[in-house]
């Protein structure tokens, strides 16, 4: 029969442990472990001439076999009148000096300052969700008053976010040094043969109370009992080691039920059906720094891939953390060299040597020129990366989708754009990092790094740009979505008589983008801040407002939905509609499409062909990006068609010279016809 409780109410009411301890017996109900466990750290941190309060004791062992290696100031209390006396009664012949009392833990009689250690086994996180945290507030100050100068409070715990927050924000604020044990799971269990039996890592949370409060609050992280001490700076940092460990855990746990690689990211496994060499059981595949994102990496068909072709029967992908310096692969191998066992496949031979595998024995290169949170979009880094073709890249990253490119930009230290396209023919060298005091690396605002405003930028050919009729022409051009700036510059710069206005929600990355991507507007290149759907249905609603080419390049934020641009509102029948309605009659829409589920994915289009007449779309080697350019008006018929391939060829031809002419400084480092080449009808 399940004893657990249903509601998170019944973990803090007493009338709920009433019933379970007598529905229990004697059967005693360990939290998170028990004492064969947890000795070390307790022993550790606890001694035993400490006068000690366990919080919420229950009927575990934990204080009996303390009390029995000598541990004999002890003082349990629990809310249940049933355990208490359960508890007295087992123990008063074999250990006449251990005290069980019945007390509610967040109003205790003790006098302050009574108590050197205060140990806590899963009685916070039983009661951490009650009245918004309240009534585990008023514990922890409960705590902190029975507790003398230099005492300590030991909490085992799974360390759930919210948790680890309110005792960290409430002992910082009080003075208090925190660190973090993680303590792992339960070998046994988790050797187990049934994959439900799922556990997660328990953590030792260890506050220890200071006369008088540091200059600066100190929280420390450690792996397992015995690990030095990690200081981190901030709450955020400490969270995010916490959670490291516990997805860790997770893949560990998902190893050693099942060899299912669908369900993690970092595993991928060849084929059961492979012939391999006996030796090849496993092996560990390190990503270069910076090329984590890589189609190879992040997807995975990629790990697939990259699995079958190093032939192993199970190969995990490392990514290094973008916070860590690593001094070569030596370093790296001797890091991960004490965990690799744990992530092995059964059957494999206890003194069998793991590969590290790497691109070329190298780790990459990576700096962090800036990192930053936007209220909009979370925590994000600007970094400096070399690319496989051993050139210097700027990316910008949000990093609650680290695998994910937002806006990236070639680098250049030397040079105009049209000096380097001179000497491109000759043999390159990888571009090497900045010297440090050396100058700053430029944007070369002539490369596209992103594949799919290229095929944006080609998809200008449909506009007749270049043609004698058209020249000097005006181009006007509405993009919703700013990144890094690139692509409106490229536009700005480049597209004779194109002026460009973009809509960008997010103030931070405008910011970002004028202060590490080089971007500048201007009287042809102007930027609004605010919501590109509200934007587009006020203009629709003046009237007068009409755009030879309107551009969405705009991510979602919600990564539950199958489709990661645009969001779902950008795409629906009375939307589309307005825009169609804001472009010239020889206007385009253009859409960056991301969409990883096939039925929303004809859905959208749809929605997409019943507004557009035509619909022409390419797809993005080796990424989900597919670009669609849908024309206002109506499609003619034959080789005078621009859908079709003579026209097509000939309009990038105009395009590409119209480009090459513009701008004398330096010449755009694009080829129109070769991304207009795998056009297709939608």
């Amino acid at each position: 029969m399940d004893l657990l409780p249903r509601t998170a109410d019944e973990f803090s009411s007493a009338e709920y442990w009433e019933r379970f301890f007598r529905r229990r017996g004697d059967k005693a109900f360990e939290w998170y472990g028990d004492y064969n466990q947890l000795c070390g750290v307790l022993h550790k941190y606890i001694k035993p001439r400490d006068q000690v309060l366990v919080v919420g004791c229950g009927n575990s062992e934990l204080s009996e076999r303390l009390y029995d290696v000598g541990y004999r100031q002890l003082t349990n209390i629990d809310i249940s009148e049933t355990v208490v006396a359960h508890m007295n009664q087992r123990n008063a012949e074999r250990r006449p000096g251990l005290a069980f009392l019945q007390a509610d833990a967040t109003q205790t009689s003790f006098e302050s300052g009574s108590f050197q250690a205060a140990l806590d086994k899963g009685t916070l996180d039983a009661i951490a969700a009650q009245e918004e945290g309240a009534l585990a507030r008023r514990m922890l100050g409960e705590v902190g008053r029975v507790l003398a100068v230099g005492g300590r409070y030991v909490c085992v715990s799974l360390a759930q976010e919210h948790v680890v927050k309110m005792v960290v924000e409430h002992f910082v604020q009080e003075g208090w040094a925190i660190r973090l044990h993680c303590m792992g799971i339960n070998e046994e269990e988790d050797r187990g043969t049934d994959p439900s039996n799922f556990t997660l890592p328990v953590f030792v949370m260890v506050c220890t109370k200071f006369r008088q409060p540091p200059p600066f609050p100190v929280l420390e992280m450690c792996q397992g009992e015995d690990d030095p001490p990690r200081r981190v700076a901030t709450v955020l940092e400490l969270l995010s080691a916490v959670k490291e460990r516990q997805t860790y855990t997770l893949l560990r746990q998902r190893l050693r039920a099942g060899t299912d690689a669908a369900h993690s990211s970092s595993l991928t496994l060849t084929a059961p059906a492979a012939k391999l060499p006996r030796t090849n059981h496993f092996a560990i595949f390190i990503v270069p720094q910076g090329r984590e994102s890589d189609w190879l990496y992040s997807s995975a068909e990629g790990r697939s891939q990259l699995a079958c072709s190093a032939g192993f029967r199970r190969l995990v992908v490392v990514a290094l953390h973008r916070d860590q310096e690593y001094q070569d692969m030596q370093a790296v191998q001797s890091e991960l060299s004490p965990m690799v066992m744990e992530l092995a496949p059964p059957g494999m031979p206890a003194n069998q040597q793991v590969p590290f595998l790497s691109v070329g024995g190298e780790l990459g290169w990576r700096r962090v020129v800036s990192r930053g949170v936007s209220a909009l979009s979370g925590e994000y880094s600007v970094e400096d990366v070399r690319g496989e073709d051993g050139q210097l890249y700027r990316r910008l990253v949000f990093l609650d989708n680290s695998l994910v490119v937002q806006s990236e930009s070639r680098l250049s230290t030397q040079g105009t754009a049209s000096s380097r396209k001179k000497n491109r023919k000759k043999k390159s060298k990888p571009a090497p990092p900045p010297a440090p005091g050396g100058p700053s690396p430029s944007v070369d605002q002539g490369f596209l790094c992103c594949a799919h405003h290229g095929v944006m930028v080609a998809g200008l050919s449909l506009l007749g740009v270049g043609t004698e009729e058209n020249k000097g022409l005006p181009v006007s051009v509405l993009l919703v979505g700013l990144g890094g700036g690139g692509l409106p510059q490229f536009v700005r710069d480049f597209v004779p008589a194109a002026s460009v206005e973009v809509v960008e929600l997010d103030p931070t990355i405008l910011e970002v983008a004028q202060n590490w991507f080089g971007f500048r507007s201007d009287d042809r290149l102007k930027v609004t801040l605010g919501d590109g759907l509200e934007h587009i249905n006020k203009l629709e609603s003046q009237g007068g407002h009409f755009y030879d080419v309107i551009m969405f390049d705009v991510d979602s934020k919600d990564a539950a939905l199958g489709m990661s641009c645009p969001p779902p509102a950008f795409v629906e029948t009375g939307f589309l509609e307005k825009v169609r309605s804001l472009l010239t009659p020889r206007g385009v829409f253009m859409l960056n499409l991301v969409c990883r589920d096939s039925a929303l994915r004809e859905s959208v289009l749809g929605r997409i062909r019943d507004v557009f007449p035509r619909v022409l779309s390419r797809r993005i080697e080796g990424e989900v990006n597919e670009v669609l350019l849908c024309v206002r008006g109506q499609d003619e018929r034959g080789e005078h068609s621009p859908f079709s391939l003579p026209a097509l060829h000939k309009a990038a031809q105009n395009l590409q010279g119209a480009l090459q002419g513009h701008n004398t400084a330096c010449n755009p480092q694009i080829d129109i016809s070769a991304l207009l080449e795998d056009m297709k009808i939608a």
